[in-house]
């Protein structure tokens, strides 16, 4: 197969890093159409998230493909992901969506985004990459899928009948595996970071 040229064009205006841009941008507009919080805005809130979530395949597949991988999309791209779940997660709450003990699985989502942000930025600096399991991209998968449900809910209930309630449930299993692969990610960590400091010692 015939490789594909490497890229011209300055690396901040190469097509993968544009859609990261986009996914960042969204944030505040999906917050702010959940803050809304009536059913068109519910809508907008979640064509904006599909499109959204959908930058995120294709920015690291086109990146690869056309050979525009770089360090500023490495570095925005967790960036952006993270920013997405977590501050529509925060709104998800804020407008009652999720409540009572539904809030726990949306905490321990949110831990976790830290938790994984900390350790790759302390691995990083030692120059050990983590890679990302199947389980962590199912994790994520599940995640969408039910963050896009209870955006979309109670807007939807005549097309989606009891998508809040079905959103929720995923939301709960995308926790449980989050605090799985989230030990998994931990104990990576404190594996390198004992070895590091029994080599000082």
């Amino acid at each position: 197969m015939r490789t594909q040229p490497r890229s011209t064009l300055p690396v901040v205006v190469q097509v993968p890093n544009l859609l990261t841009y986009g996914r960042i941008i969204a944030v505040p507009l999906v917050a702010g159409a959940l803050l809304w919080n009536t059913d068109f805005s519910r809508w907008l809130a979640f064509g904006l998230f599909a499109l959204a979530a959908i930058t995120d395949f294709f920015d690291g597949w086109l990146a690869r493909a056309w050979r525009q991988q770089s360090a500023l999309g490495k570095m925005l791209d967790p960036i952006a992901d993270k920013l997405l779940v977590a501050g529509v997660l925060l709104m998800l709450t804020a407008n009652g969506t999720i409540a009572h003990a539904h809030v726990w699985a949306a905490f321990i989502i949110l831990l976790r985004e830290v938790l994984v942000s900390g350790l790759r930025e302390f691995l990083g600096q030692l120059q050990v990459s983590v890679p990302v399991t199947w389980l962590a991209k199912w994790k994520t998968a599940i995640q969408l899928v039910a963050i896009g449900l209870l955006i979309i809910g109670p807007a939807a209930q005549a097309h989606v009948p009891h998508a809040v309630e079905i959103g929720l449930a995923g939301l709960w299993v995308a926790a449980l595996l989050t605090l799985y692969t989230g030990y998994d990610y931990m104990r990576a960590g404190l594996r390198h970071v004992i070895d590091v400091d029994e080599k000082g010692q």
